[in-house]
């Protein structure tokens, strides 16, 4: 064995001769030196929030504990609120007519408390490694609504932001990160309930002003966000509408004032449910060859079935079948970064609701058709996505039923990836079976590497030490993600967690390699192949 991958490290190493680079992944145009000066590597050991950060994110949705909407939580409003009156702004206004300031501060503290203990223990029971946290702009404290609609009840939310960090330090302690949410912008980024008021307006991308105070609200959640060790990332808005104006420009100018602040922390933007435009978007902010460190861009998109007439006139067996048609638009763009960007998509939120009209078409049992449903979304998104977040988790009628993701992991219809699912001592075994084999393992990829070049480009020059070393310490981050909960690292002591968010995962490592140059696609191709091997040495 040692002779054979001597001899694979020895074809890396070959002199140079000249050769067209031009058909070779990675590289650029034939006006480079084919040799060039690597920077100092920085790579260090994955760290506790990494593993929060760059893990696939299974989850949920808190709902509406800091953004309130009538259907989930009535018992916030009045009995005499009409349709009209769903908002948080209305459910605020309505209870200071009725019971006065003090009183509605009360109430509303004693609402931001309604994810207990037990809560979070069921989530971490579950397998949840993350939550998604809506917030609005008003829960970030009084100097925050001043000049808003919000401004008549500012001293409402004193406490509010002292209250979302409680609850992010206790689902740290339970080995659950959270995605902070943007959810409800000054003025409202879609014309829905969930943006704060009931205006049924779209204001925020017109208004200067608006687009100020929520470029001001995202600097502060960062600042606060470098204390934390647990962030997933932070989410810029919710549902933008479709081709919102101004809203890519309004995303350079948020994503620059977060990276002033901190250029580390992942960025999720809403992809105002057109998918390919802003992957077109994050591909270019996602490159791998910047001058100064920037943020990760993350899409969120959401996929349901249940709110147009189209979907209304489909059986349960076609909606389910066209799961597996979602987040196609990755197809030829994910998989190199080298070459086309980093291109990382999250599910923000989905759910098991289909209109009672599909259900009428089943033609079989409701519960088989939900589960169905569900195990097609958990696969799909699994395979295909960094992360997956069901809408949701907190209301007034628990379990949820096809709303709740209580109910419908409780049914077995939303699985956690299998690895989430082990015994500690499985992960354990399967670590120990995986490092045994590493070395023959590492062999046997380089090798079939320097192999498929030479018949390729016979007599061609390349750098394959980069895929080694790539290889090196992608089987390493695979390992230091897989073993976090055990060796407690990160809190939860089961199961094993993957590199979900791989191709942002990727980048940063390139970036932090310092390597540069034409053959910056083998260090690439040898990261990837390094975290596929732990993973298929440890049967995950």
């Amino acid at each position: 064995m040692d002779r054979i991958f001597q001899k694979a490290k020895a074809k890396a190493h070959g002199a140079f001769r000249d050769h067209s680079f031009s058909q070779f992944p990675g590289t650029f145009d034939g006006s480079q030196e084919p040799i060039c000066q690597d920077r100092a590597s920085t790579i260090q050991a994955p760290t506790p929030l990494d593993v929060f950060r760059y893990r696939y994110h299974h989850g949920t949705n808190i709902g509406s504990v800091y953004v309130l909407e009538k259907w989930l939580h009535p018992s916030m409003f009045p009995t005499n609120a009409s349709d009209k009156q769903s908002s948080e702004l209305e459910a605020i206004r309505l209870s200071v007519q009725a019971i006065g300031l003090d009183a509605t501060r009360q109430k509303f503290q004693k609402h931001w408390r309604t994810v207990s203990d037990a809560d979070l223990d069921w989530l971490a029971d579950a397998r949840c490694t993350s939550i998604r946290l809506p917030i609005g702009y008003f829960t970030l404290g009084p100097s925050f609504c001043s000049k808003t609609p919000f401004a008549p009840y500012a001293i409402v939310y004193t406490d509010a932001w002292s209250s979302v960090k409680n609850l992010i330090f206790r689902a740290r302690a339970r080995g659950i990160g959270t995605l902070i949410d943007l959810h409800a912008l000054p003025g409202g980024a879609n014309c829905g309930e969930h943006s704060g008021t009931n205006s049924g307006k779209a204001e925020l991308w017109n208004n200067a002003a608006n687009l100020d105070l929520a470029t001001r609200c995202l600097e502060f959640l960062a600042r606060e966000i470098t204390s934390m060790d647990c962030i997933v990332g932070l989410q810029l808005v919710n549902e933008a509408d479709w081709d919102s104006p101004g809203m890519y420009n309004w995303y350079e100018t948020a994503i620059s004032a977060i990276g002033r602040i901190d250029a580390s922390i992942p960025i999720y933007i809403s992809d105002g449910w057109n998918l390919s435009k802003a992957l077109n978007y994050i591909g270019k902010k996602n490159n791998c060859f910047s001058a100064r460190p920037t943020n990760p861009v993350i899409v969120d998109t959401h996929f349901y079935w249940a709110f147009t007439n189209e979907d209304k006139a489909k059986s349960p067996q076609q909606i389910t079948s066209e799961v597996w048609s979602k987040l196609c638009e990755l197809d030829g763009k994910d998989g190199s970064v080298v070459d086309r960007g980093a291109f990382q998509v999250v599910v923000g939120e989905y759910s098991c609701v289909m209109t009672e009209d599909s259900w009428a078409r089943g033609g079989c049992s409701r519960d088989t058709l939900i589960r169905d449903f569900g195990a097609a979304q958990s696969a799909r998104y699994q395979s295909r996505s960094g992360g997956s977040f069901f809408w949701t988790y907190a209301m007034d009628w628990p379990p949820g039923g096809e709303w709740g993701f209580r109910a419908q992991t409780a049914s077995g219809a939303i699985t956690a990836p299998s690895n989430l699912l082990l015994s500690a001592d499985d992960v354990r075994a399967r670590l120990f079976n995986a490092q045994a084999r590493r070395d023959a393992k590492m062999a046997e990829v380089v090798g079939a590497h320097c192999a498929y070049w030479d018949r390729t480009a016979p007599g061609g020059y390349f750098e394959h030490w980069r895929f080694e070393n790539g290889w090196k310490v992608g089987w390493a981050d695979a390992v230091a993600f897989f073993e976090a909960r055990v060796v407690g690292r990160v809190a939860g002591g089961k199961g094993g967690d993957k590199i979900g968010c791989l191709d942002v995962w990727v980048r940063k490592r390139i970036l932090e390699s310092g390597m540069q140059g034409k053959f910056l696609w083998e260090y690439e191709q040898g990261l990837r192949q390094g975290v596929g091997s732990l993973y298929e040495c440890a049967g995950i």
